[in-house]
C-alpha cells in the first residue's frame, strides 16, 4: 500500500474509531456494561470490513483500473449487505445489546463515509503522470500550407 493510501485510510479509521469512542461511552450510560460493549463490537466490525474494502479497492485500482468504479460500487453494496447480516444474526443476542450494536454500526458507517469522502478531496492526486514530460511529442502530420 502505498503511503498516500496509508494516509487516506488512517485520516478514515481516526475519526470513525473516534465515533465508536463517543457511541460506547453514550451506549454506556444508557444501556450499562452490555451496551458499552456492543459499541465496542460495532465499532470493530465497521474499522474491519471497510478497511479491507479500501485494501481490496486498492488492490483493484492497481491490477486492472479498468473495473475500480464498477468494483467500488459492488464492494460497498457488499460491505452493507454485510452490515445488515450483522445485524440480523446478533438481534437477539445476549451477549451485547443489540440496540447499541445497531446504532453504533449505522453511527460509524456514516462516519467512515464521510471521512473517507473529505479524506479523498483533501488528497493532492496528480492528474497529469510528470514522467510522461520525458517521452517523445508526437510530430504533426498535418498539412502546412
Amino acid at each position: 500500500m502505498r503511503s498516500e493510501d496509508t494516509r487516506s485510510l488512517l485520516r478514515t479509521v481516526v475519526p470513525t474509531a473516534a465515533a465508536g469512542a463517543i457511541a460506547t461511552v453514550i451506549s454506556g450510560v444508557v444501556a450499562g456494561g452490555k451496551g458499552a460493549i456492543g459499541a465496542v463490537v460495532g465499532t470493530l466490525i465497521v474499522i474491519l470490513f471497510m478497511g479491507i474494502g479500501v485494501v481490496v479497492l486498492q488492490r483493484t485500482a492497481k491490477t486492472l483500473p479498468q473495473l475500480f468504479q464498477a468494483m467500488g460500487l459492488m464492494l460497498y453494496t457488499a460491505q452493507l449487505l454485510l452490515l445488515f447480516i450483522f445485524v440480523a444474526v446478533f438481534k437477539d443476542t445476549t451477549l451485547f445489546n443489540p440496540r447499541a450494536f445497531a446504532a453504533t454500526l449505522v453511527a460509524t458507517t456514516l462516519v467512515w463515509m464521510a471521512a473517507q469522502a473529505r479524506a479523498h478531496m483533501k488528497a493532492k492526486i496528480l492528474y497529469v503522470d510528470p514522467d510522461s514530460d520525458k517521452g517523445e511529442k508526437p510530430e504533426n502530420s498535418g498539412s502546412s500550407s
